[in-house]
């Protein structure tokens, strides 16, 4: 009854009920527009083709995009060529030293940075969606194709990137007057608008015994067990002491209190698993469209369950932990900031040396994060690899989804507690995985 009543609190907060409303009317354009067919392609045909042969990478591919990668609809591209963008320019932030220093300019240089990854995200999709273009003319002697020729190539090109755009534009609007995390959401309704069709496909497989009951009830308790180790390690944090001194103003003494710096096990969610899925997507779109033998052949080995894939993204989703854990988290400023208002943490000097054993403790705990990532985010090929199970029992998919429940939820206790009504959990606030 608990929980039954914070979602009733919803609808009393009329900011916040507007909020989720407007949500989930975006969510619902976004999956209708997943289902319009793009112009001159014969959809059904190209779909069934894509998902008899495109094998791992199409399903994979296809994750991202809600189904309407392997439908060919006006939303094939999904939010992907976005999120390529975002982690070019937060690259070129760290080369390029004006875009840098503008990076650090507050809100003016938020929104130029924002309109950089804009015109980023038009460029990739172009390329991307003429790529797409030019496989499916090439596809079965261009059979999926009505009128093949450079006019069909244009108005393919023009359609998948009006749609990213349009999709792009539909996650900040989320972000704005919606309950924020647009992007994360639309990959989330996109995963989840997958999942009964999973279910069934599971089901199908387990009358034709392709797959047995005896092992797929210890799946489903597997499966129930990776949500619980995704919520724990999502919400564990290293908390490291701080001490802060008295000062007399006046008569009054202020400080003196013990608090302590909350760092989290995995400061960069699940970030790290969208952008190394993105830096492998990029590359294996193109070469799985381009008819050179070794070029095939680089574009089978990008697919998942191959060890090479395993490797690379294993090794992705460590370096962007820790890329993306740097730029949201500064040592050196935490350092400076508790130095400033007289904390300190015991047995630790202040400045310098604070900064470095902030510096120390993240490095380790993020090791752990980053472990984690790759044990959950390579699980799917291991359990496809010998168990035959149709669908992720674990890996991104499954990572995004908890994940994205957890911030979502943790917006909207946030918005229950300031007007006094009672969150989700009444001990106190649920935390986000940036709470």
């Amino acid at each position: 009854m608990g929980i039954l009543s914070s979602f009733q609190n919803i609808f009393k907060i009329a900011e916040l009920k507007s909020r989720v409303i407007f949500t989930l009317a975006l969510l619902a354009v976004y999956r209708v527009g997943a289902h319009i067919p793009t112009p001159g392609i014969r959809g059904e045909e190209l779909s069934k083709f894509l998902l008899e042969k495109g094998g791992a990478l199409m399903g994979f591919f296809d994750m991202f995009s809600g189904g309407a990668l392997s439908r060919v609809t006006i939303f094939a591209l999904g939010i992907m060529p976005y999120i390529s963008a975002s982690i070019i320019l937060q690259l070129l932030t760290i080369v390029i030293p004006s875009l840098g220093r503008l990076a650090k300019e507050g809100e003016r240089g938020r929104k130029k940075i924002v309109q950089y990854t804009r015109y980023g995200t038009i460029v990739i999709s172009a390329i991307q969606s003429f790529g797409i273009a030019a496989g499916i003319e090439t596809m079965a002697n261009g059979a999926f194709v009505q009128n093949p020729g450079w006019p069909f190539r244009l108005m393919t090109m023009i359609t998948l990137t009006s749609g990213t755009a349009f999709i792009m534009w539909l996650g900040e609007q989320i972000t704005e007057r919606g309950i924020g995390n647009g992007i994360s959401l639309i990959i989330f309704a996109g995963i989840v608008a997958m999942f009964p069709n999973a279910v069934i496909q599971t089901v199908r497989l387990v009358k034709v015994g392709e797959l047995s009951v005896i092992l797929l009830i210890p799946l489903i308790i597997m499966m129930i067990a990776v949500v619980g180790v995704i919520i724990f390690v999502e919400r564990g944090q290293r908390k490291i002491p701080v001490q802060y001194a008295k000062r007399v103003v006046g008569r009054k003494v202020y400080g003196g209190q013990s608090t302590h710096l909350p760092l989290r096990v995995n400061t960069a969610g699940v970030i790290p698993a969208i952008f190394a899925s993105s830096v492998i997507i990029f590359p294996a779109t193109i070469a799985g469209f381009i008819a050179v033998p070794w070029v095939q052949s680089l574009a089978e080995q990008l697919a998942p369950g191959t060890l090479f894939y395993s490797l690379l993204y294993v090794g992705m989703i460590f370096f962007f932990c820790y890329f993306y854990t740097a730029i949201i988290f500064n040592p050196v400023d935490i350092a400076d900031n508790l130095k400033k208002y007289g904390g300190f943490i015991p047995g630790v000097r202040p400045g310098q040396k604070t900064s470095e054993y902030i510096y120390r403790v993240l490095t380790r705990i993020t090791f752990g994060g980053a472990v984690y990532l790759s044990v959950i985010c390579i699980l799917p090929d291991i359990l496809s690899g010998y168990f035959n199970v149709p669908f992720y029992f674990g890996g991104t998919s499954l990572l995004i989804v908890v994940g994205v429940a957890l911030d979502t939820i943790s917006q909207i206790e946030s918005h229950l507690v300031t007007r006094s009504y009672e969150g989700f959990l009444k001990k106190g606030k649920l935390k986000g995985r940036r709470g």
